[in-house]
């Protein structure tokens, strides 16, 4: 049986839509074949890579990809996790030839943006760390 194809894609590729690619590949038990990337691809955040580590998932060997990298790839869906990306998101072709991927969107407050300490700065991780995980969770049951 084939692997549904899932692209998911934030504005920087560099917190959560990398988290978010980990989670689905985790809790998706092989059923999913996932990919991340970002409009403005940058590096992935040493915190978000942080975070996932106390949830015993390795990112630090993913890497930040433009969207361009997938503008040919057919997807089953195009998950974007921030509202800039949901915002320019392009269309991408869809399963067996069909117009477009199923869209979905999930608005997830960027945790780099949030000042303070380090303790501050991992919080605001874990926090969207653990948002994505419950959602994923929640879509993989619907």
């Amino acid at each position: 049986m084939a692997r549904e194809r899932v692209l998911i894609l934030c504005s920087g590729n560099s917190a959560r839509s990398q988290m978010a690619e980990a989670w689905l590949d985790r809790l998706g038990a092989g059923r999913y074949e996932v990919e991340s990337a970002g409009s403005e691809p940058s590096v992935v955040h040493p915190l978000a890579i942080a975070a996932m580590a106390e949830r015993e998932i390795d990112i630090a060997k993913q890497r930040s990809k433009h969207l361009d990298e997938f503008r040919d790839t057919a997807f089953d869906y195009v998950i974007t996790v921030c509202d800039k990306a949901a915002e320019s998101c392009p269309v991408f072709p869809g399963p067996d030839g069909s117009p477009h991927a199923e869209r979905i969107h999930w608005s997830f407050p960027d945790p780099a943006a949030v000042e303070g300490d380090h303790a501050a700065k991992l919080g605001s991780f874990r926090a969207v760390r653990d948002s994505i995980q419950r959602r994923i969770s929640a879509w993989l049951r619907s």
